[in-house]
């Protein structure tokens, strides 16, 4: 096995080689404005990194967001383009579902909640068990609106850093600001692609089921036809 995993759904651009046993190389870059400037530069390197090839890939597996629709779309498009051009399976994984297993192999345990920047002074969440399992679907919600809901529980990720003081207010906040947190844990603040490829292996592993490989955006994109958009055709 040669698995590449990829994400493009948060700011940063992650990018990491998984032989099945462990992660070879990781490639991982924080700048929103250039996914697609950076994305495949980052594969070239871990390939490279790793003494590899394209040709020696089996599989691909992408974040599938949530998140925002211009930067998820650059890694799903990649991810898609080496399947075909590889013939070789590609499957998707909830981007959350990547950070609380990154947050989980980072020695948080019991009940969090993971929380990414949605623009608009929203944020993406949703609920975790523990870093494998999620136990509600991933929403988009201004924070002030679910304060309540995630009261008492860690919030892991850029949402929780960046709405510190509303989720703090309800007695919630970012991982390591709450009691019975291990101190000293570094917890992730956007997208792993090499936790995302070690929680690929896994489910593999274990004959679990993929979500759909289909972009969770959650809301519809800002470019939109106006209302009163007339069609003029020629007489």
């Amino acid at each position: 096995m040669l698995l590449l995993a990829l994400d493009t759904a948060t700011p940063a651009v992650t990018v990491a080689l998984h032989d099945g046993r462990t992660t070879l190389a990781t490639s991982h870059q924080v700048d929103a404005r250039r996914h697609g400037e950076l994305l495949l530069p980052a594969v070239h390197r871990v390939l490279a990194s790793a003494s590899a090839t394209p040709g020696d890939l089996t599989d691909v597996v992408a974040g599938i967001g949530p998140g925002p629709y211009t930067g998820l779309r650059v890694g799903l498009a990649t991810a898609a383009a080496f399947g075909a051009a590889l013939d070789i399976p590609v499957r998707g994984l909830c981007t959350l579902d990547g950070i609380a297993y990154a947050a989980g192999q980072a020695g948080l345990t019991g009940p969090f909640v993971v929380a990414t920047d949605a623009r608009r002074k929203e944020v993406y969440w949703a609920r975790y068990a523990d870093g494998r399992t999620r136990v509600s679907e991933p929403a988009v919600d201004r924070p002030a609106d679910i304060a309540e809901q995630v009261a008492g529980l860690p919030v892991v990720g850029a949402g929780g850093t960046l709405y510190r003081e509303v989720f703090a207010s309800a007695g919630a906040g970012p991982g390591a600001a709450l009691p019975g947190v291990p101190e000293g844990i570094e917890l992730p603040e956007h997208q792993s692609a090499a936790a995302l490829a070690a929680l690929a292996v896994e489910k593999l592993a274990a004959g679990e089921e993929f979500p759909p490989n289909q972009p969770l955006y959650l809301r519809r994109p800002d470019a939109q036809v106006p209302a009163n958009y007339k069609v003029v055709t020629p007489k």
